[in-house]
Parts: structure tokens; C-alpha cells; sequence
């Protein structure tokens, strides 16, 4: 499981633009005028084959008697609450200021591991000044300049030294991980429940890695399941609690620890927006997938209702074509042993592994059959074909030129590798790699 940094600090200090320093992106908003950010952004970083979630958070402005500024802070405070590390930036320009012992107290209460960053450090006699940071009792400051990449490297190096150790039991942990994901109330907490309820199954209890989510071991017929809790995720314009807004970083923590996400859909609603970014989040941490519409007896339906609403989910999510559909009833147990019978079949094609003899052979007569075109006289040729890995399957393709490899005849050959072996509800991934000339 990825482990999340948290970015925080009084407002206009440059916490967006070390963020997008960070992540090597421009998500987040930078703007002079302060209290620009207020709803939580995140993304990815990585460093020296680290990986971790890095959040940024609104400034933190106390005495201020404006609601969207409590709500800001308490963002933050949640943001610290969730962090396994937290960035206090400050600014080295301006200096201490009143509001950064208010904001170092907060992180002191919290008890969290904290890397002091003194932001805008873009000159000698700057970085030299740093020193009056001190007193805010979190030990050295760390110079930087987020807009001019002045001691990112240095940071980005002592981040990783403080980030809790990868936790391989977590990855090899006995069971198939299952997460429910979905906005609210489309029926996760059901669903959950039903499974748990059924054929007198053995239930135990273990911690989660999130404050308010327990993670369900569940045996049945001989093989083990963890269910893992995951927050319900609406419209930002429909977000009223703080709480609620945090439950962004606690879905993609449960994403990120699943073997395989079974994706909630209300069938009364059909497919959103918010829907597919939660499926899109999935898809991209290759994490096996099933589009289960729950609430199908609340439909008024006939015999073309359900291709109709099928149709429509794979219209709205062409990125995952894989992904088996599901038609259910969390309430009524409708169709409720078939989740159980998907759940098994992704776990197999996710574990699947073919020979490479077999698929070198595979590929090399489908590039028969449809010859890839020629790009300024030169032609596609794959060498060999290789499984790397599994969970999700991994495919090495030893090319004459991957640039070559156009996107139209990549998914060309993964229809082809698809149509003769069995990967139903997983991502493929393929790397393609120029053959060694002297090999």
C-alpha cells in the first residue's frame, strides 16, 4: 500500500507549487492570491523506486471567523490524521510568521512524523536565514524553492528515509482482497453484509490501516476472502462534511491494498461521472475489476433491460471492456452467488501465467494475419513474448522498435491474447523493449 504525505501550512506559502514540484504536474492550482486551494488534490510521486500519495491541503488561517476557512483547516487536521508523513512548509522569503507556531502546534498534538520545508529559499542570503525556523521545535528546516527545483532532490530523498518501511506480508497476506467501492448509498454496507451472511461463513475481525474501516476475513468453501470497507464518494457539489471529502485518499488506500474491486453502480441512477472516475482509479492501479449494478429489482424492467444498461456501461467505460457485469439485489439476495463465482474467476485469470513459447507463437501468427503497418519504410517485428508478472498480468515484448508499436495494433494484439486465454475482469499491461542488438 502506497503511504500518503500530507502538504500543510498557513496560506500562501507555495504548498501547491511544491506539490506540483513534487508530482511533476501541474494539478493543483497556483495562484498569488492566498487560500487559493481548499478542497484536498492528490497524486502520485515517486522517488529512488518509491512510490507514495501526496496530498495537498488548504492554507491553515486561524481567528478567522469565515466557514470555508474552519472547513479548510479541518481538511488539513484530517489530511494530518490520514498521513504516515506531513510537509509543514513555511516561507523563507517573508519569515516566520504569527500563524506557523499555531499550524507547528497542530502537527506537534497530532504526533505525526513532520519534515520542516522552508519554501522560496531561491537565493543564498535566503537559504542562510532559515535558521529563525527553529524555534518552531520540528527540528531543521529544509531548504527549497519549489518554482525553481532548488532542492527538490534533497527533499524528495529525506521524505522517502521517513516513510514507514513496505509492508511485503501485506502484499502475500493469506486470502484474495476484495474491495467495494461506489459513491454513497449503492448499497456497499449491504452488500458487504450479505456476503458475510450467507452459508454459514466464518467471520473474524482485522484492523484496518484507515480510523474508521475494518477490514472483513471471510471463509468460504475452503478459501479465504478479506473484504475491505472503503468511504462512499459523491459530486464535490453534493459534499457537505469534511469527513466525507477525506474519504478520497481512504478509497484509493483500499484500492491500493485489493486484489480485485467490485465497482457499485445504482441501477435507479445508472452511470455517473463520479462512477467512472472511481473506475478509472482502478483500471489504472490494474487492480481486477466487476461493474456490479445493485438495486435491480428496483428497476421496471423487460428482457432488453439489461443489455440496454450494459450497452450504456460500456459506452461510459470503454477503458475497461474486461470488467464482467453484474446484475444484483444486496437486499433481496438476487443473483447474490454469482459476486462470489466472479470474485473466483478474476482471481484466476489475475494468477493466470501462459508459456512463453505459447505466446511468442500466438503473437506471431496474428501479426500474420494482420501484418502491422510500415512507418516510413520499417515494420513492426516482435521477437519474443514474455509474462512478467501477475496481479495484473504483465506481458514483455522484445521488439525491433517499440516506437513502432502503434496504439490501434497494441489493442489489435491484446484482443488476440485475450480471445485465446481467459482474462476476464483484469487489466493487461505490455511493455514493449527494443531487442539487444548484440544479443
Amino acid at each position: 500500500m502506497k503511504p500518503v504525505v500530507a502538504i500543510v501550512g498557513r496560506v500562501n506559502v507555495g504548498k501547491s507549487s511544491l506539490f506540483n514540484r513534487l508530482t511533476q504536474s501541474r494539478i493543483a492550482i497556483v495562484e498569488a492570491e492566498p487560500g487559493v486551494t481548499r478542497d484536498r488534490i492528490y497524486a502520485d510521486a515517486e522517488w529512488d523506486g518509491r512510490v507514495f500519495t501526496l496530498v495537498d491541503t488548504g492554507g491553515m488561517e486561524f481567528g478567522s471567523k469565515e466557514n470555508i476557512r474552519e472547513m479548510t483547516i479541518r481538511q488539513a487536521e484530517l489530511a494530518i490524521g490520514d498521513a504516515d508523513l506531513v510537509l509543514m512548509v513555511v516561507d523563507a522569503r517573508e519569515g516566520l510568521s504569527p500563524s506557523d507556531p499555531e499550524v507547528a502546534e497542530v502537527l506537534r498534538r497530532s504526533s505525526k512524523p513532520v519534515l520542516l520545508v522552508a519554501n522560496k529559499a531561491d537565493t543564498l542570503e535566503i537559504e542562510q536565514q532559515v535558521g529563525e525556523f527553529y524555534s518552531l521545535g520540528l527540528g531543521d528546516p529544509l531548504p527549497v524553492s519549489a518554482e525553481h527545483g532548488l532542492g527538490i532532490g534533497d527533499l524528495l530523498e529525506a521524505i522517502v528515509q521517513r516513510l514507514p518501511a513496505p509492508d511485503g506480508e501485506e502484499e502475500e497476506g493469506p486470502g484474495v482482497r476484495v474491495a467495494v467501492v461506489g459513491r454513497p448509498n449503492v448499497g456497499k454496507s449491504s452488500l458487504v453484509n450479505a456476503l458475510l451472511g450467507q452459508d454459514r461463513v466464518i467471520v473474524s475481525d482485522i484492523p484496518g490501516t484507515t480510523r474508521d474501516a475494518i477490514d472483513t476475513e471471510l471463509v468460504k468453501d475452503g478459501r479465504r476472502y478479506v473484504l475491505v470497507d472503503t468511504a462512499g464518494l459523491r459530486r464535490k457539489a453534493r459534499i457537505t462534511s469534511p469527513v466525507e471529502r477525506y474519504g478520497v485518499i481512504r478509497t484509493l488506500k483500499a484500492v491500493d491494498r485489493a486484489h480485485i474491486c467490485l465497482i457499485l453502480i445504482d441501477a435507479v441512477e445508472g452511470l455517473t461521472e463520479q462512477d467512472q472516475r472511481i473506475a478509472g482509479y482502478v483500471h489504472e492501479a490494474g487492480r481486477g475489476a466487476a461493474l456490479v449494478v445493485n438495486k435491480w429489482d428496483l428497476v421496471e424492467k423487460d428482457e432488453k433491460s439489461a443489455p440496454r444498461f450494459e450497452e450504456k456501461l460500456r459506452q461510459g467505460l470503454a477503458f475497461m471492456p474486461y470488467a464482467p457485469v453484474l446484475f444484483i439485489s444486496a437486499k433481496t439476495g438476487q443473483r447474490l452467488p454469482r459476486v462470489m463465482e466472479t470474485i473466483d474467476e478474476i482471481a484466476r485469470s489475475q494468477t493466470a501465467e501462459v508459456p512463453t513459447n505459447k505466446l511468442t507463437d500466438l503473437v506471431k501468427e496474428a501479426m500474420v494475419i494482420n501484418p502491422p503497418r510500415a512507418d516510413k519504410g520499417r515494420r513492426l517485428k516482435v521477437h519474443l513474448v514474455n509474462q512478467a508478472a501477475v496481479r495484473p498480468p504483465t506481458f514483455i515484448f522484445l521488439v525491433n522498435d517499440p516506437e513502432l508499436v502503434h496504439y490501434s495494433y497494441h489493442r489489435y494484439l491484446e484482443n488476440q491474447i485475450r480471445d485465446r486465454y481467459d482474462y476476464s475482469g483484469t487489466p493487461l499491461r505490455f511493455v514493449f523493449r527494443a531487442k539487444d542488438r548484440k544479443g
